[in-house]
C-alpha cells in the first residue's frame, strides 16, 4: 500500500510505548533532582521546591494525566502529509495534505510549475469545498502582482477521505513518486454568483478567512446554493444575502474579446494530481467469544480495519465572469 493505516493493535502498542518513554522522562528528572542533595530533606525540581515523596505522591496521578491526554487528544492532532506527485506533463510537484479533526477539515495544497499556488480545503460539516487559486502576473503584458480566485462548490461526501481517517495514515516511503490508482476526468463548474465575504458565514466561516485576497473574486453557483439550504440550520435567504449574480446578458469567452478592459466570461482549469478519494480494508481475526453453552470453542471472529487508501486524479474547470479580459489573460 502506497499509505497504510495503523492496525488497531499496533495503534494501541504504539500509545503505550509512547506512555512509558514519557514516563521514564519524567521519573529520570524527577529522581535526578531528589538524588542531587541526600544531606537536604527538600530540594528543587523544575525550579520548584518539593520534598523526598514528590515522585512518588504524583507519579500515579501523572501517569493518569498523561493517558488521559494521550487518548482524548487524539482528535485535536493536525496531521500532515507530504507527498511528490508526477503529473500528467511528467514533472514532480509536493502537495501538502493536512488534516484538522477538530475542524473537521482537510486542506491540500500545492504549487503547480508555472508558479500558480492551488489551495483546496474541505469543510465536512459544512458541505463545502473552497479551491483558491493564486495566480502570479504576467510582467511584460503590464501585470505587475499576482491574482487570487476562490471558488465555493458543494462537496458531496465520499469524494474525499474523512479529516479522522487522513489523520491515522501514515506515509512508509517519503521520497517516492506517486501517480493515482484511477483518473476521476474533469468536472466544470459554470460559477453564477460572487461571495460578499463579509456576508459568507452562512456558507462557511473559513471562506473569509481563506479568501481575503479575493474581495471581488469569490464565486459560487446558484445550485449549489440551493443544495447548502436544505442542510439543517441553514436557509436560502441568508445564502442569497451573502453574494451578488453576474450580469445576465454576458455571453462572450475571454479568448473571443480584443479589448483587455472588455469584460468576458473566463475560464480556469486546474487538476489535483494525488489525493485520498477512499479507504482500503483488510480482514484481521478478532478476539474469540469463548465456549457456547455445550463447552465448543467458537471460533475467532473476521474483524475489519482500515490498511489503506484508494488514490484519484480529478481535474476542475471553473468559467466565470471578469470585469475585465485584463484578470483572465492565460484564457487564450
Amino acid at each position: 500500500m502506497i499509505l497504510e493505516a495503523e492496525h488497531p493493535h499496533q495503534r494501541a502498542a504504539n500509545a503505550a510505548e509512547a506512555i512509558r518513554e514519557s514516563h521514564i522522562r519524567w521519573r529520570l528528572n524527577h529522581l535526578t533532582a531528589l538524588n542531587a542533595s541526600k544531606n537536604h530533606s527538600r530540594v528543587k525540581c523544575s525550579g520548584r521546591v518539593v520534598s523526598r515523596n514528590h515522585y512518588f505522591k504524583h507519579s500515579r496521578a501523572f501517569m493518569w494525566f498523561l493517558l488521559c491526554n494521550l487518548l482524548v487528544g487524539v482528535d485535536r492532532v493536525h496531521s500532515q502529509l507530504l507527498i511528490n506527485v508526477q503529473n500528467q506533463g511528467g514533472e514532480v510537484i509536493q502537495e501538502s495534505i493536512t488534516s484538522n479533526i477538530g475542524e473537521d477539515l482537510i486542506t491540500l495544497e500545492f504549487q503547480k510549475t508555472d508558479g500558480t499556488l492551488i489551495t483546496q480545503v474541505i469543510d465536512f460539516r459544512n458541505e463545502v469545498q473552497i479551491l483558491k487559486a493564486l495566480v502570479l502576473g504576467e510582467e511584460e503584458r503590464g501585470q505587475s502582482q499576482y491574482q487570487v480566485m476562490c471558488f465555493a462548490t458543494k462537496f458531496n461526501k465520499g469524494d474525499f477521505i474523512s479529516s479522522a481517517a487522513m489523520a491515522k495514515l501514515r506515509q512508509k516511503n517519503p521520497h517516492t513518486i506517486r501517480t493515482p490508482e484511477e483518473d476521476k476526468g474533469r468536472e466544470t463548474f459554470t460559477m453564477s454568483s460572487w461571495v460578499q465575504l463579509n456576508r459568507s458565514l452562512p456558507i462557511t466561516r473559513h471562506l473569509q478567512g481563506l479568501c481575503s485576497e479575493a474581495m471581488d473574486a469569490t464565486y459560487v453557483r446558484d445550485v449549489d446554493l440551493k443544495a447548502w439550504a436544505e442542510l439543517p440550520g441553514s436557509s436560502i435567504s441568508s445564502l442569497e444575502a451573502a453574494t451578488e449574480k453576474f450580469p445576465d446578458t454576458l455571453s462572450t469567452r475571454c479568448n473571443e474579446v480584443s479589448s483587455l478592459w472588455a469584460p468576458c466570461l473566463c475560464n480556469l482549469e486546474t487538476c489535483i494530481g494525488w489525493y485520498p478519494c477512499g479507504l482500503k480494508y483488510c480482514k484481521g481475526k478478532g478476539v474469540g467469544a469463548g465456549a457456547d453453552s455445550s463447552g465448543a470453542q467458537q471460533q475467532a471472529q473476521q474483524t475489519n480495519y482500515r490498511c489503506g487508501i484508494k488514490t484519484c486524479r480529478k481535474c476542475t474547470q471553473f468559467t466565470y465572469y471578469v470585469r475585465q479580459k485584463q484578470q483572465c489573460l492565460w484564457d487564450e
